[in-house]
Parts: C-alpha cells; structure tokens; sequence
C-alpha cells in the first residue's frame, strides 16, 4: 500500500528525481559548518518551550495582590504578568524548567549566529555570490537580538522594567519621530498598561514570522548556491566536496540536533538563570544594582555608559544625549557590518567569484578589522559593568568608565594591528605542504565524500 502511495504521488508531481538527487546532495564536513545547525536548533526548542510558555502567561499590566506560595512576596501588589510569571515558576508542573530551558535556548541562540557571522567574516564566505545572504544573516542577528530583549522583557520584574524604562528612553530621543515611535510600541508613557500585550505581540507573532521568513530565505539560498569549502587537494571551484545528505549528514545532523537539546536542557534543569522572584515586582521608582542585561545587549548598555553627556540643539529641534550611543552609533556598526562584502570589494577590487573559503592569514586586512571590531564589542560589554567592576576592584566607578572611555579607542586598534601583522607575516612564511600530508588529508574523508557539480 505504501508503494502504491509513492508511485501515486510521484505519478502526479514527479518527485523521485528530485528526491534522489536532494539525498545526495553534498554537505561540508568541517566542524565550522555545523554552528548554523546549533542556531536552528536552538530556535526549535525556543519554539516548543515558548508555546507551553504561552499556555500559562497572563499578558496583562493590571494590578493584583499576590497570594501564592512564595512567601516574600505573599500580599505584595504586582502585575498580573508578573504575577502569572511566580505561578508558572512555583506551581506549573515543569514551569520553571522550561522557563530556564526557553531563556537558556535564547541567549545560545543568539551566541551560536555571532559565532556563525564570525565564521563567515574571517574565512570571506560572504564574498560573491553570497552578498544576499550576508545582509539576509545580519537581519536574522538583529531580529534574534529583537526577539530575545521582547521576550527578557515580559515578565515585568524589576530588573526587566528597568530595561524597558531605557529602551523607551532611548526612542524618545529619536529626533521628530520618536514621541510617535514610543507611542507605537509602547501605548503610550511608560510604564502603561498596554505595554505587555504590544510587547507579547511583538514577540511571538511579528518578529517570529520575519524570523522565520529569513531563515527560509537563508536556506533556500543556501541550497541553491551550495556551500563554501576550504582548499584541498583535488578540489576545485566548479565542485562541492562533502558528505550526501543521506545518511552520513541527517546521521550526523540529528545527533547534533540532540546534543544540543540535551545541553540546554541540562542548562535548565541545573543552572540558574533570570530568578525574577529575587527582583521584585517593577517599581518605576526603584532600580536594582547591579542590574545587568542579556549578554547580546551588553554592549548597547556599554555605549550608554560610556558615552559622554551630549546634548545638541538645532534650531527647534533637540537631540538627546541618548540618540546617540543608543540610536545612531548602533545603526552606523550594523550598517558597516552589513556592508562589508561591498566595501571590501570596493578596497579591493576583487569582485570575482568565490567558492573557496580563504584562511585567516590569507587577508591580513580583513582579519585586522574583524578582530578590531571584536575587541571594541567586547569592550562596550565590559562597560555595560562598569559598576560591578568599580565594586570588585573598590575604586570609584568614575575612574573605570574613563579608563574603558580610552581603552575602547586605543585596544581594538592595538589588537587589530597585531592581527593584521601577524597574518602578513604567517601568510609571508607559510610553505606548500608536503606530499605526504596531502594524502593524509586527502584520505581523512573515510571514502564518505562525494563531489557535486555547482
């Protein structure tokens, strides 16, 4: 009967030819390849938690007063998102596992496609054809970005209000547009009662259907242009390399798959992460300290930080101190980023193209600007804990926002150069390997890979 089936259907959309030539399509081999796979991953579980997450989130402002069993805060006045957020922690069977599995999931979700870009960047896979599908990636970091802080957001404790409270901050300040702005995701002044629910909406339904929409996209794309691999001997740029799809890479796809369920899980059952009821219901007029965001945002706490009390007037329109570091300089950075494959096409006129991925050493400059740009990212996140810095090492937090003020100009410029020096000087040294070493790479497929015309 199941043949019948088959011959039925593909009788009628002729399905067996593409079917035999999609399972043995080739895939890479390389580890590198497989970071894509942990972001995938990760979003599926977000997926399954985040729906039995929804089954028991109120997303509502209204006040209540608490009566549930944890009883610090038995009697105390709360929104009923907040509220619903202790009931699902203290009283939902598994509630508090899949809470931490779901915040566990994000914060890898989004760590797995910097490391993903990273790859990217420095071996110049982004080079041409794949121009689209880097400014399609650099989309799909900024909605994951989107996605995670809309999600951290939720649960209206005071840690999280306090993020809101800056994020609100940040688009009044947008010059023009930005009372309509705050107005528009917001519902009016914050805190308000319609917040939750615009956030909520936000969350699960507009940036998971671009985020979906994207990733499809990045896919398709994907599929059709063939992957990038490294130099070998006996490649060449008119054929892939790797394993078929069936078995050898599902094989090896789905044990990845589990890994990671099985990681993030064991992250959720046994490391704590965002215990709202350490903080509090939101106060507007209580901060905690230190308060600290996801690390994916860290660095646009940094910039604020850090950045001086700069106000500018133009005739009849005021420029806040926080357009900048929380507006522009961030737009400016994603917009280079994004860019990239067509400014170092520009600097370097090569516009040919690419299906080997090149080596560190290989484009000394490029290597010098990514680890720049790491460097000064990585900076702004430490900045984003000025304070916990001051308090650790007993000096004023004065003196650590000046010292990180000079060190993010001066160290991703140190650190680049090194980079770049060096790469020039390994690309200046490097040998040919020897024969021997070809054939040991040669032969480190196992007989499991397969060429493919592109």
């Amino acid at each position: 009967m199941i043949r019948r089936l088959v011959l039925w259907l593909d009788d009628r959309l002729g399905a067996a030819s593409f079917a035999r030539k999609a399972l043995r399509k080739a895939f890479p081999d390389h580890w590198a390849f497989m970071l894509g796979e942990v972001a995938l991953y990760c979003y599926i579980v977000l997926v399954l938690t985040g729906v039995f997450l929804t089954f028991f989130f109120t997303p509502s402002g209204q006040d209540v007063v608490y009566t549930g069993p944890y009883a610090p805060l038995r009697g105390a006045r709360m929104s009923a998102a907040y509220a619903s957020m202790l009931v699902l922690s203290f009283e939902v069977r598994a509630g508090l596992v899949m809470r931490q599995i779901h915040h566990w999931a994000a914060n890898v979700f989004v760590a797995a496609i910097a490391a993903h870009a990273m790859r990217i960047f420095f071996t110049g896979a982004f080079r041409r054809p794949r121009e689209i599908n880097w400014i399609i990636g650099t989309c799909l970091l900024l909605l994951a970005m989107a996605a995670g802080f809309t999600g951290y957001s939720l649960p209206d404790d005071l840690l999280s209000g306090t993020g809101i409270r800056i994020a609100y901050s940040v688009l009044l300040s947008v010059p023009v547009i930005g009372t309509w702005a705050a107005y528009l995701f917001f519902g009016g002044e914050f805190p308000g009662p319609g917040t939750i629910q615009r956030f909520l909406s936000l969350h699960i339904m507009i940036l998971q259907a671009l985020i979906v929409g994207a990733l499809s996209l990045h896919l398709i794309i994907v599929w059709h242009q063939k992957h990038t691999q490294f130099r070998a001997p006996g490649r060449t740029e008119d054929t892939v390399t790797g394993s078929p799809l069936f078995p050898n890479y599902t094989l090896k796809s789905i044990g990845l798959m589990f890994a990671v369920f099985a990681v993030l899980a064991f992250l959720g059952g046994m490391v704590q992460i965002n215990p709202i009821w350490l903080y509090g219901p939101y106060d507007p007029t209580t901060v905690s300290a230190p308060a600290q965001p996801d690390w994916y945002v860290g660095w646009l706490e940094g910039l604020l930080r850090l950045f001086p009390n700069w106000q500018i007037n133009l005739w009849v329109v005021q420029i806040p101190e926080p357009f900048f570091p929380g507006v522009l300089i961030p737009a400016l950075l994603f917009l280079i980023y994004a860019l990239w494959p067509f400014i170092e096409q520009a600097a370097t006129g090569d516009r040919s193209v690419h299906h080997f991925l090149d080596r560190a050493r290989d484009a000394p400059a490029r290597s010098g600007f990514g680890v720049a740009g790491v460097a000064f990212m990585a900076l702004l996140t430490l900045a984003g804990s000025n304070d916990i810095l001051a308090h650790v090492f007993g000096v004023p937090v004065e003196w650590i926002t000046e010292i990180l003020r000079g060190a993010v100009i001066v160290v991703p410029v140190v650190f680049g150069w090194a980079t770049y020096a060096l790469c020039r000087e390994l690309k200046k040294q490097q040998e040919e390997p020897k024969p021997l070493w070809h054939a040991l790479r040669r032969g480190a497929t196992g007989g499991y890979a397969e060429d493919e015309r592109r």
